[in-house]
């Protein structure tokens, strides 16, 4: 057969079946040929006296109408209405006291509908606004805490190695106020204090680097060397300079976000055009009139870049700075202590805590990003 005629038989083949749906299909249809749990040893199928039919069909009905809607968006929900369905499935097991080490149907059930979420994450991604800047984040987030819950629990991994991310909220709400001074302590006075001054100086230097090349020159090797030095290695030294205060901890943080914001601020300021710069010499525009109408707003980009990867390393320096040395309060204090203690509900929940606040600082970043670049040519691909 000719390529002439092979070519049209594989688009219509290709447009008649949905592959998406045959990945699904295919787990959960392997499904039914294995148990879902376990009682007492004994293999429990998935007639045998559970509702595993009752969820079952209701993810079936949500695949049967999401098919007449591929990669529309109602289709989509219906779809994650299935999902959120099946993943209730688990849970109702463990409730009725089954143990799910043995259920490899339940495993290759959730597999499918694992799958199907990603099929619903990828019409909701060709979506503009919210739902793609928000609610695919939120869901592919929730399927990762859905996934740690249910086979944490499912396997019966001992709580000391890693614990359910229920035992890590149960643990936050019941250490609240605990964390909260710890929280106090180590964001609002350590690492905002030392990230405004790591950053605002890096930014200065930059500008001023900017004007003297020679001391770009020479400030970009010592850059290079000051990324290699291990956090571990100058916290304890900045501790002897500074004591056990905030100050120590903040001059840690000015180490480490120093130079990613002077490398970001110069690489920036070097994003203009020679068409641009050679535009404003036509209008007799000096250095600083450049420099504010011009080379700034162009490298807002790497500003928010240095900014981004800066609220990140400042919280990861000042826990570990509080390792060697602070008032008996902070999130590294924290973790230090009761690891000792082998209080890992509340260790796992400080983790928690620090993740959240890494997560938002960075997101409240890009925010603010997408609100003051929304002119700049890289935020209008995105």
């Amino acid at each position: 057969m000719s390529d002439a005629t092979t070519t049209p038989y594989r688009t219509s083949l290709r447009t008649a079946v949905d592959w998406g749906l045959v990945a699904v299909g295919l787990p959960i249809l392997a499904a039914l040929a294995f148990p879902i749990a376990d009682r007492s040893g004994e293999p429990v199928g998935w007639f045998d006296g559970t509702k595993a039919p009752f969820f079952l069909t209701g993810v079936v009905l949500a695949l049967l109408a999401g098919s007449f809607a591929p990669k529309r968006v109602w289709g989509a929900w219906v779809e994650l209405a299935g999902v959120a369905f099946a993943w209730l499935l688990p849970v109702h097991l463990m409730n009725g006291g089954l143990m799910l080490t043995g259920g490899w149907g339940l495993w290759l059930f959730l597999l499918g509908t694992t799958i199907l979420l990603w099929r619903v994450m990828a019409v909701f991604a060709q979506q503009p606004g919210w739902t793609r800047s928000v609610l695919v984040p939120g869901l592919f987030g929730l399927g990762l805490l859905a996934g740690w819950e249910v086979l944490v629990t499912g396997f019966a991994v001992p709580a000391i190695l890693l614990p359910a991310p229920s035992r890590i909220l149960v643990a936050i709400i019941h250490h609240a106020p605990v964390l909260w001074d710890d929280f106090r302590q180590t964001v609002l006075t350590s690492v905002l204090r030392g990230y405004v001054m790591g950053c605002g100086a890096g930014f200065l230097v930059a500008i001023l680097a900017d004007r003297v090349p020679f001391l770009a020159r020479g400030l970009l090797p010592l850059g290079n060397l000051a990324s290699a030095i291990p956090v571990v290695g100058i916290a304890p030294i900045m501790v002897m300079w500074f004591g056990f205060d905030w100050q120590s901890k903040a001059a840690v943080i000015v180490v480490m976000t120093f130079f990613p914001m002077l490398i970001n601020t110069l690489a920036g300021l070097d994003n203009s055009e020679r068409i641009q710069l050679d535009l404003m010499r036509s209008y007799a525009a000096g250095h600083a009139r450049t420099l504010v109408k011009l080379r700034l707003p162009n490298a807002l980009p790497f500003l928010f870049n240095g900014l981004k990867i800066n609220s990140t390393l400042a919280l990861i320096g000042a826990i570990v700075a509080e390792f060697f040395g602070t008032p008996v309060v902070g999130m590294g204090f924290r973790i230090s202590t009761e690891v000792a203690r082998m209080n890992l509900d509340i260790v796992w929940a400080t983790i928690a805590v620090a993740a959240l606040t890494g997560s938002g600082l960075y997101g409240g970043l890009a925010l603010v990003e997408r609100l003051t670049t929304s002119w700049h040519p890289s935020m209008r691909q995105r």
